[in-house]
């Protein structure tokens, strides 16, 4: 057997799997949460933060990159504490995005859970 060094860049740490895998995820929270009312940036952060652990910075990004994609309509409201908010408001398309990860999203997270209960039994 040829033993070979592994670069310490090939081999990703937990960490960046976990952040990976958040970043991936985060998408679908972010277009469930605008199903039930438009929102702020901030306001999304703090209710995704209830459930996951995620930096601030990482929800403005993929907001962007959503509105790019045409997923989100943009506004701003007044606030009564501090200057006016962008609030995010679903499109037809976003809405029907979000549909179609569900549908997605419930099929792998099906799958996955059938190879972990294969797993505990060899435990």
């Amino acid at each position: 057997m040829v033993k070979r060094e592994v670069d310490k860049d090939e081999t990703p740490n937990k960490s960046d799997i976990g952040s990976q895998f958040k970043k991936g995820i985060l998408e679908l929270c972010i277009l469930t949460l605008l199903t039930v009312k438009d929102c702020y940036g901030y306001e999304l952060v703090e209710e995704i933060s209830k459930r996951v652990n995620i930096a601030e910075g990482t929800v403005y990004p993929i907001l962007r990159r959503l509105t790019q994609e045409k997923f989100f309509e943009t506004y701003l409201k007044e606030s009564s504490e501090g200057p006016p908010r962008k609030y995010y408001r679903l499109t037809k398309l976003g809405r029907q995005v979000q549909k179609d990860l569900i549908g997605q999203w419930w099929e792998f997270n099906k799958n996955v859970n059938l190879i972990l209960k294969l797993g505990a039994g060899n435990e």
